[in-house]
């Protein structure tokens, strides 16, 4: 048995290919502060899930997915040069809100650790 699938090996390869096309190739202001994060394929490699983050904020989600959109014909003629697929999947950017998440949970945690640290005086020796 293969360690990884075929879904996963043709995602990894859609998020580099794509990750270096926002690099080199697609010049869109909307999406220079963009880091895409992963890919989820479909087991049947018709459908791919790009998630991203924005260094800019969520504020910017709605301009960043109209960037996108304005871009997906050009993502999907390259990956179709660069993969060998007998369908080329659809295409879905989606914000990736594990970001936020593990932001919010270091937040709680250095919260904690504050809050720890102000009582360290109040405990009997």
């Amino acid at each position: 048995m293969k360690a990884y699938s075929r879904s996963q090996r043709v995602g990894e390869e859609i998020l580099r290919l794509v990750s270096g096309l926002l690099i080199k190739d697609i010049k869109d202001p909307r999406l220079e502060m963009v880091t895409l994060t992963g890919v989820k394929m479909s087991s049947d490699l018709r459908h791919a899930r790009i998630f991203f983050v924005m260094n800019r904020g969520k504020a910017y989600e709605k301009e960043v997915m109209q960037g996108f959109h304005s871009a997906v014909g050009f993502i999907k003629k390259s990956i179709a040069r660069h993969i060998d697929l007998r369908y080329m999947p659809e295409i879905v950017f989606s914000y990736d809100p594990s970001f936020d998440y593990g932001s919010r949970i270091d937040a709680l945690l250095n919260e904690v650790v504050v809050l720890d640290n102000g009582r360290d005086h109040l405990l009997p020796e």
